[in-house]
């Protein structure tokens, strides 16, 4: 946490000097011109305290060597917006890095249907890419408002620590706590502790492209043997909310004869501004939902619910976020008159306690 806030510190001045930074307009909420360094330092941070541990890195090469593609090319595009294509043919090729060197890949889905397990096969290696550019994508997505994508990354990187923990798995602990701090560290810059008070820095496409990396390698990595800490349709839920919100947004732009890679503000965090809630209540109201989603996983995995019924559970979850999104303006009259009477119980309350 302490390196990743120094570094960012260190790089602020530098990056609005070198041009490295957002500017206001168009689709974007903030006003003034804010360094894109977030992930820069985070992944220098990483780096620099994983060499601190006393662990043996080798099975971790094809992820480092994947990380440094995808970080590459979100550096080059925080520069200047590189082609949709760049960014794609990059994470298609990070992802192939890990599954056939790496060998993380999704063999078995798990008990989906019934208790038999689906079993990919011929199919794992496909199967497996287009979920870590999917899981990825995801990622990069979530990065729309102060606090969100961090906020969101911390919960799923803190109940992967829990659930490390558990199994024993050391190592796995050790690095996963280093995500932890370090997105700390970048919270203390980018999360709005006050309303009123905005991002003094960004992650930028080379943090949320590295975090979605390293996302999809330990979902894969530990739902499949030999580790199986935790079965597929636990990862789902831990992350389901980016999920949902990246399957729902891209499918409506298709629909619509959009690439499904087309900038909108057409997501779950616009429904709720839209609505009439703030930058940091909404940011709240998704870190609320996402810790909620993570809690029912890791129930149903330590209770043993039959993966089925979690994965219909899923399924039932994800039809109710998908009406929502395609009916966004019932959705939007729903809870605006939510908010506005909390806020009239609000002002009485507080009418009541000045008189």
């Amino acid at each position: 946490m302490a390196l990743t806030a120094g570094l960012i510190w260190l790089f602020k001045p530098v990056a609005c000097r070198i041009g490295l930074v957002d500017q206001p307009g168009g689709r974007k909420n903030h006003r003034q011109a804010t360094p894109l360094i977030g992930g820069v330092a985070i992944f220098c941070a990483f780096l620099l305290l994983l060499l601190t541990l006393d662990i043996s890195l080798g099975q971790w090469r094809p992820f480092f060597l994947a990380a440094a593609v995808v970080f590459i090319v979100g550096v080059l595009d925080d520069f200047q917006e590189t082609p949709p294509w760049s960014r794609f043919a990059a994470q298609i090729g990070a992802s192939l890095i890990i599954v056939l060197w790496g060998n993380v890949e999704l063999q078995n889905l798990g008990g989906l249907f019934s208790n038999r397990d689906v079993l990919l096969g011929v199919l794992a290696v496909p199967f497996s890419v287009f979920c870590s550019v999917g899981v990825i994508n995801a990622t990069n997505m979530l990065d729309g408002l102060d606090g969100l994508a961090g906020g969101l990354l911390l919960i799923f990187f803190g109940a992967l620590v829990a659930l490390a923990w558990q199994g024993g798995l050391v190592v796995d602990t050790q690095i996963l706590l280093l995500f932890c701090g370090v997105l700390v560290g970048f919270l203390l810059f980018n999360f709005r502790f006050a309303e009123g008070r905005s991002a003094t820095v960004f992650l930028g496409d080379a943090g949320a492209l590295f975090l979605g990396l390293a996302v999809a390698w330990f979902l894969m990595r530990f739902t499949q043997e030999p580790i199986g800490l935790l079965r597929p349709i636990t990862a789902i839920w831990l992350f389901a909310l980016p999920i949902m919100d990246a399957v729902a947004i891209m499918s409506r732009r298709v629909m619509l004869g959009r690439s499904p890679f087309s900038p909108d503000r057409e997501h779950f965090h616009h429904i709720l501004l839209a609505a009439g809630f703030s930058t940091r209540a909404t940011v709240f109201i998704m870190l609320g939902l996402s810790v909620l989603m993570a809690a029912i996983g890791l129930a149903g995995e330590w209770g043993g619910v039959p993966e089925f019924l979690m994965f219909y559970g899923f399924l039932l979850l994800f039809a109710a976020y998908f009406w929502g999104m395609h009916h966004a303006w019932k959705v939007m009259k729903a809870l605006r008159r939510v908010h506005d009477h909390r806020f009239q119980q609000t002002k009485k309350h507080r009418g009541n306690a000045n008189v």
